[in-house]
């Protein structure tokens, strides 16, 4: 009986399963390696939405309205979807303004505090979960510290929309529970255009119960320029700890112009020589003025001034254009005299192209 070599048929087939079963490990390790990758990723793309991921609200009275707005902004092609956003505190409330953002479209995350229900040393995680193009979570954390001993009423200065050059005032209630010696020093804002004036009202009980009552009056001045205006005033006490000692209120106004002009420009179109074109300007003012001067880019504007005084102004533009061919741009400008107001402007833009040439008849056959 010729001799068999049995250990190599089971070399051969043990080889085959041990190779088979590493190929098998190796597959599961890259697919392990490429799921974890895009998690990774993910969470990085995630983060470069935000401009930031901490705030600190610092000191704040109870009672007192406030919140921060966290910017996010899509940079990538793809379009992002936020699916939810949860805090874990019920001291802060997110308010999210838009789940769905574009290439460059931004929104923004409301984190609004609430310091009627809670005091003390506050901690709060804003989960924001986003689900397209890749899933991710990013964790945004704020902290702050409400004072259970001042009470502000109103929470907020809110002098609402207010004209360019008038001014505007609100009173608010500051009230405290505790030290009989207790006392607002100054108030203090890196706002030029914010006045305040503080006076003591009431100082009653004893030390632990004493209570004292302040009456502010903050003053928006005339000075402040057209748009919105967000600032803080600053109340500065003598407590003898300096976490505590300033205690921040916030202050929003929409400054309108006394003036504004719409449309903000003109588009001409293409014109021909002697083809007209026209349209309206309207004006208006927070009280009646007169329009004293209206100048165009050239002499093909022509306007029809109103004489009268009234709030607001209806002013007929024509443009005809000439054999000058090239491109129509300028400002419009319009004087009145509404006093401390500057000159308001419009943009015009336009092409006039040269006059068609005569269709040359078709010459006829000889005969």
């Amino acid at each position: 009986i010729p001799k068999r070599d049995w250990s190599s048929d089971v070399c051969s087939s043990d080889l085959n399963r041990i190779m088979a079963r590493r190929l098998l490990t190796l597959a599961m390790a890259l697919a392990a390696l490429s799921a974890a990758a895009p998690r990774a990723a993910s969470k990085e793309w995630a983060n470069k939405l935000f401009n930031e991921t901490r705030h600190d609200f610092g000191v704040v009275a109870r009672g007192a309205n406030v919140e921060h707005r966290f910017t996010i902004e899509n940079v990538y092609v793809e379009d992002v979807h936020i699916a939810s956003v949860t805090s874990t505190c019920g001291c802060t409330t997110p308010k999210l303004l838009k789940d769905t953002l574009k290439t460059y479209e931004t929104t923004e995350l409301v984190a609004q505090l609430d310091t009627r229900r809670f005091t003390g040393q506050k901690e709060a995680t804003l989960k924001v979960v986003f689900d397209r193009p890749f899933a991710a979570e990013v964790q945004l954390h704020v902290t702050s510290y409400i004072r259970s001993d001042v009470v502000f009423e109103p929470g907020s200065v809110q002098f609402g929309t207010v004209g360019q050059g008038r001014t505007a005032s609100q009173r608010v209630t500051v009230n405290y529970a505790g030290r009989k010696d207790w006392q607002v020093v100054d108030v203090a804002s890196n706002c030029q255009h914010l006045a305040a004036e503080l006076r003591e009202v009431a100082r009653l009980g004893e030390t632990p119960t004493a209570k004292v009552e302040y009456e502010l009056v903050l003053s928006l001045k005339e000075t402040a320029p057209p748009g919105y205006l967000k600032e803080q005033v600053t109340l500065k006490t003598n407590d003898p700890n300096r976490q505590t000692a300033q205690v921040p209120l916030t202050v929003e106004a929409h400054v309108i112009p006394a003036l504004s002009i719409s449309p903000a420009s003109l588009m001409l179109g293409v014109r021909r020589p002697g083809q007209p074109w026209s349209g309206n300007l309207v004006v208006r003012g927070d009280k009646p003025f007169r329009i004293t001067q209206i100048t165009g880019p050239d002499a093909r504007f022509q306007f029809a001034v109103p004489e009268a005084a009234k709030p607001v102004h209806f002013v007929p533009v024509t443009f005809t254009a000439d054999a000058a061919a090239g491109r129509v741009t300028g400002k419009i400008r319009v004087e009145t005299d509404m006093p401390g107001a500057a000159p308001l402007e419009v943009l015009v833009e336009g092409q006039v192209v040269a006059a068609a040439a005569p269709a040359t008849p078709a010459s006829s056959a000889s005969p």
